[in-house]
Formats: C-alpha cells, sequence, structure tokens
C-alpha cells in the first residue's frame, strides 16, 4: 500500500524534481511507521526515509517503501541525494511548515530550487481525502469504540457530576477498550455551557434541566473516529426539545445529500437553510462537517466556501448544531463514508433525544 502511495508521487514528478516530507502524519502515511522525526525524500525513480538512531533499527525491520538512511547530517545527506538523482527542483509541503521551516529548507537546500507552490501538498492532500478499504476497515474499528463509549457513558452521567468527570470517565473506558489514545481532547460541556461549540471540561457540576453535549472519538492503526451527542438530564423545556428536533431534521436531511458528485458547499447550505429557517441562521457558525483519517481535520469539508465534488471513499462528518448565547446548545455529529450510490453511516448511537 506503501509502496503504491509513493508510486503515485513518482508518477507526479517531473524527471528534476524531488519531494521532501516532514510531516508526521504525511511520514507515516508513505512508510507505515510512526515517529516524531524523520524525512522522506522521493524522486521520479527512488524513496528514502533519512532517520536518526532512536528509530533507525525499527524503520529497518518495518520500512519496505524507502530505502532507510540513519540520519547525521541531514541536509548534506540530501543534497548528496539529490546531485545523484539530478534534482534542480525540490517540493515541499507548503501547508504544514512555518516560514521559518521553509526559511531552514531554503538555506540548507542553497544549490536547488525551493519550490513554493503548494502543488505536493496538494496532491497529498488529494490522496489522503480518498481512503482505502483497510483505512476505512480501522476508521470503522474506531467508531465501533467511540459507540461503546457513548452506551457505557450513559449510564453515568447525573446529577451532581462534574463535566471532567464525565470526560476523564470516558477516556479511560475507551483506552481499557484498546483505543490507542483520544483523538483529540474530549468536550464534555453542560447548561450554559453547551452553547460554547468548543467549550473545555471544567468543574462546573451537571444539574437536572442541563444539555450535555460530548464530542469524542478513539484512535485505532493511527485513524480516528470522531463523534457528538446531546443529551439531556431530568426534563427539558419545548425550547430545548424544538431546537434539538430542528438539529436532529437538518443532520437527516444533510446525511441523505451525501453521495458521489455532491459539492460539499452545497450539502453544507442544505442543513444551513434548513436552520435558518426555523429561526436559529445565527446561532449555527461553523462549518457542517469535515474529512477525517490520520487527523482529525482533513479535506475536504463541508463549509460555506469548499467546492470539492465529494468521491467514494471520502469519510465525512455530519455534525450541524444551534447555540444559544447564554442559554444551552445542541450538536449531533455522525461519521460517514461515501460509497458508489449514498453513504454509509459508521455512527450506530441513538440519535433521538435521551433525558437521563
Amino acid at each position: 500500500m506503501n509502496d503504491d502511495r509513493i508510486k503515485q508521487i513518482q508518477n507526479f514528478l517531473e524527471p528534476d524534481e524531488a519531494a521532501i516530507i516532514f510531516d508526521d502524519n504525511n511520514r507515516f502515511y508513505f512508510t507505515g511507521m510512526r515517529s516524531s522525526a524523520g524525512t522522506v525524500l522521493i524522486t521520479k525513480d527512488a524513496a528514502y526515509l533519512l532517520i536518526d538512531f532512536r528509530y533507525y533499527e525499527k524503520a529497518k525491520k518495518t520500512v519496505k517503501s524507502a530505502e532507510v538512511i540513519l540520519c547525521e547530517k541531514l541536509y548534506r545527506q540530501l543534497t548528496a541525494l539529490l546531485q545523484k538523482h539530478g534534482i534542480k527542483t525540490v517540493l515541499c509541503e507548503t501547508d504544514c511548515v512555518t516560514v521559518a521551516e521553509f526559511n531552514g529548507i531554503t538555506k540548507g537546500l542553497a544549490d536547488f530550487k525551493i519550490s513554493d507552490s503548494g502543488k505536493l501538498s496538494e496532491k497529498i492532500g488529494n490522496l489522503r481525502s480518498i481512503k482505502t478499504q483497510p483505512e476505512i476497515e480501522s476508521i470503522k474499528k474506531a467508531q465501533a469504540l467511540t459507540d461503546k463509549t457513548f452506551d457505557y457513558i450513559l449510564n453515568k452521567i447525573t446529577a451532581g457530576v462534574t463535566e471532567k468527570e464525565v470526560m476523564l470517565d470516558m477516556e479511560f473506558f475507551m483506552r481499557r477498550l484498546g483505543s490507542e489514545g483520544v483523538s483529540f481532547d474530549f468536550i464534555v460541556v453542560s447548561g450554559k455551557n453547551s452553547s460554547l461549540p468548543h467549550g473545555v471540561p471544567g468543574d462546573k457540576v451537571i444539574e437536572k434541566g442541563d444539555f450535555v453535549t460530548m464530542d469524542f472519538g478513539a484512535v485505532v492503526n493511527g485513524y480516528r473516529s470522531d463523534m457528538t451527542r446531546t443529551v439531556a438530564v431530568g426534563y427539558v423545556t419545548d425550547k430545548q426539545r424544538s431546537v434539538y428536533e430542528t438539529v436532529l431534521a437538518a443532520q437527516s436531511m444533510a446525511l441523505n445529500a451525501l453521495k458521489p458528485g455532491a459539492k460539499c458547499r452545497e450539502v453544507d447550505k442544505i442543513a444551513r437553510d434548513f436552520i435558518a429557517n426555523a429561526g436559529f441562521g445565527n446561532c449555527f457558525g461553523h462549518g457542517l462537517g469535515h474529512s477525517v483519517g490520520l487527523e482529525i481535520h482533513e479535506n475536504p469539508a463541508c463549509n460555506t466556501r469548499d467546492e470539492t465534488l465529494l468521491q467514494p471513499g471520502m469519510i465525512m462528518t455530519v455534525e450541524p448544531g444551534i447555540y444559544i448565547e447564554n442559554e444551552f446548545g445542541v450538536r449531533i455529529e455522525d461519521l460517514a463514508v461515501i460509497t458508489a450510490d449514498g453513504c454509509e453511516n459508521l455512527t450506530e448511537g441513538p440519535k433521538e433525544l435521551i433525558i437521563l
């Protein structure tokens, strides 16, 4: 699989071009090995992984898609390899290097033209946006752990516990299930805090009448899941119920619109217009969803700007929300893979309003 990915980059390169990859997730994508450091160099006819002593032994045993080289003097070694292959132009990941890092590359490889065109990042992004079946299976397994965590925590949420206690309980349970970690810092917010889309769990005590919004995900084989559910404790008001049903209906409409050829921006518009027509247009200030993979936020994204046409193999979240300042918020999020004729929802957790 990693050989095929490197071949895609080689076919994309001109004979006198090379690609240099520093990003941890991209390096894993092309080599199959996790490490906190290392550099991948791809030319038209070769691929190398330069990696330091900490990972060198493991890399020699596990990396089959590239020649493994012990990294001692990075830019000196890169220069020698580039000269060996007659390289004139070096492409780098312009979307994930800082200005200082780019300047460092330019200085370290002064004998070559360092391209800032962004075409390498675009190519890698396009490759990563279409998941292979093994990638999809890893995400399905991660989502299954996430669903089990939701089932578990429903029996633990009650008036009197804090947001932070719920968050920690979810994380420990998920890790005990076998998750390699967490997709991101879990969001558990309640009451007025639930109007904060990315609120941080704190010492607030959950009370009767609160909505509790939980945004969480697991990791399997490096691939992530993402799920949000909002539940109520004790009782709900008519307004809370109405807002919840509006969000749920908007999500259902958007899920039905996920299919090959659908434009991301237009799928977002379906949910956004429905929420606006219900009178909450100013209360849905984020995109409808995003792709998920080795990172929790990948491209494409269903928002008001993205013109990408959905394709089979893309994994998308669908997460409309309504957030009423200083009152409460509701978000419902599922994870779906685009199929040949629609989408497969990977999330099994119930979505009808749950009052605990």
